[in-house]
């Protein structure tokens, strides 16, 4: 019987790779976004749905167990980009990029865990981010939301464990992705301390997703995770250099890591 994957933020990018690729491997596949009409991909259903609508999360499971009975695996992509100073970024932005990378997350998890647990079965899969494990200039509130949805992921990992449900976090780093052209931009419009650095950081962020790898790569290991029947809880996919630095921050001193962190952000 073929499983039933719902994957939030299903209409370009990761999402929308992981997507296409699991349908090729007869997966049936529901996708979300917020305006599946702008979008041409017959391969999956693409349902609408705010990541931060409550209602809409709660319609969208609905019509999912009405048609299905029940969600194999919920995989939790969905999420926006932040980039500024941290003095300047505004409350009201800040709080848009956690309603969209946490509490949506949460929210949408909360609502497929009675199914899953009706069922003894069921696997969660959170897209996090390798900037979850260390900040970046100007990429701080970001980097806190996906930190803050790995400490969830393994919190629900333990929780929901006794239900037979897995929750697994996957961290990319930097791939060839939209997600540039959909981030906030949380800087002063009319005098700014952070002009220089600021721009200089986001031409280097660029330079970095221009010669990334493609998010093909990702689907490969969410269908690995799909298939293993113990699958690790920390995943993380991107090129050494970037999986290197996680290592690299429990065994040099803090000052050291922090000027090769700033170095980084600037090339």
């Amino acid at each position: 019987m073929s499983k039933i994957i719902l994957i939030t933020g299903a209409s370009s990018g990761i999402g929308k790779s992981i997507s296409l690729f699991l349908t090729t491997k007869g997966y049936k596949v529901y996708g979300t976004c917020r305006n599946p009409d702008k979008y041409d991909i017959p391969e999956y259903e693409l349902l609408k749905c705010d990541i931060t609508s409550s209602l809409d999360i709660k319609k969208t499971i609905k019509h999912i167990l009405s048609i299905e009975n029940h969600i194999d695996v919920l995989i939790n992509n969905a999420g926006i980009g932040i980039t500024g100073p941290l003095e300047e970024t505004s409350e009201s932005d800040i709080k848009s990029a956690y309603q969209t990378n946490l509490f949506g997350p949460i929210a949408i998890i909360k609502e497929c865990i009675p199914s899953m647990r009706d069922r003894n079965n069921g696997l969660i899969i959170n897209i996090t981010s390798i900037l979850g494990y260390f900040g970046i200039p100007f990429r701080g509130v970001y980097c806190a939301t996906k930190s803050s949805l790995e400490i969830i992921g393994e919190v629900f990992s333990m929780e929901l464990k006794k239900f037979n449900i897995n929750v697994v976090n996957v961290a990319p780093g930097d791939f060839k992705t939209n997600i540039a052209t959909r981030r906030i931009d949380s800087i002063s419009k009319n005098h700014s301390n952070y002009t220089d650095d600021y721009n200089r950081s986001l031409i280097s962020a660029n330079k970095h997703v221009d010669n990334a790898w493609t998010p093909e790569i990702i689907s490969t290991l969410i269908y690995k995770i799909i298939n293993s029947k113990n699958p690790k809880i920390h995943y993380k996919v991107g090129k050494f250099i970037q999986k290197f630095s996680i290592v690299l921050k429990n065994i040099l001193p803090d000052r050291l890591y922090e000027k090769i962190l700033l170095n980084y952000s600037k090339n």
